[in-house]
């Protein structure tokens, strides 16, 4: 069976999350040969075989007002090269690994140090340990295995961010008091970690779909770390607690926003 290519149009896609929830949804979906994602124009181009309606049918539960715009068959050029290719699960296990550990650093620092911005940022390192572990779980398992492994990740993750907002407003109706140099020591240990991550991930960010995707992660997390940094120089600036506290409230709506998504998945 030929290969066709399907663009979509997708104008709610406008972040890594989107589109990490996207390839979960269409992840076991036969025929699926590559995914292409252009987050700034809100495109998704679809390699598969066979009609384009059950990708569709996949992506319309998720509420991105996806759309096809265009499809057709693709010419040679536009198919991944699929002779060759060196083995990825190694890197995988190693963002998996760096990424469950500073979970566990973050989570720890935070409580101990009542940042609510470092326990928020453990909890979107945790999001990528996820991600990279039903990456390596699913493999050659069932398409409803991974979607229930999905559903699991995403009532973890919110129940976690749930938790973080709930501690927000506890210390913005009894005090806290954050430490800024835990905060931004350990934001500065994770930056380390996430730029490694990239390091590890350069020589594939042109590889396959998810590698691509992983890249795109391990930007964003650098990017909060840099903002819970900033919060705790604000913090020491101030001597106020706010920028903890929004920090922290802005990083786990983005987690109990995805996990959401996730838990929709079908």
């Amino acid at each position: 069976m030929s290969t066709r290519k399907t663009l979509l149009a997708v104008p709610k896609m406008d972040c890594p999350s989107e589109e990490r929830i996207i390839r979960m949804a269409l992840d076991g979906l036969p025929g699926i040969v590559d995914l292409r994602f252009d987050l700034g124009q809100r495109k998704l181009t679809v390699l598969h075989s066979g009609d384009p309606g059950p990708v569709i049918a996949k992506l319309e539960p998720l509420g991105l007002g996806a759309r096809i715009e265009s499809t057709g068959e693709a010419v040679p050029g536009e198919l991944p090269a699929l002779q060759g290719r060196k083995s990825e699960a190694g890197v995988l296990r190693v963002l998996l690994g760096i990424n469950a550990v500073m979970f566990v650093v973050e989570l720890l620092a935070g409580w101990s140090a009542e940042s609510t911005g470092l326990i928020a940022d453990s909890l979107d390192m945790l999001a990528d340990a996820v991600v990279y572990g039903l990456a390596l779980y699913a493999v050659g398992r069932a398409a409803h295995v991974k979607v229930r492994a999905a559903h699991l990740s995403g009532v973890f993750q919110g129940i976690l961010a749930v938790g973080v907002i709930v501690d927000v407003v506890r210390r913005f109706a009894t005090g806290s008091a954050p430490e800024p140099p835990t905060m931004i020591s350990v934001s500065t240990l994770a930056l380390v970690a996430n730029v490694s991550c990239l390091f590890l991930l350069a020589k594939h960010r042109d590889g396959e779909a998810h590698m691509r995707a992983s890249w795109i992660f391990s930007t964003n997390d650098v990017l909060a770390n840099l903002g819970v940094m900033a919060a705790g120089a604000l913090v020491a600036w101030t001597g106020s607690h706010a920028p903890d506290l929004v920090v922290g409230t802005a990083v786990s709506a983005l987690v109990l926003i995805g996990a959401y998504r996730i838990f929709r998945l079908r």
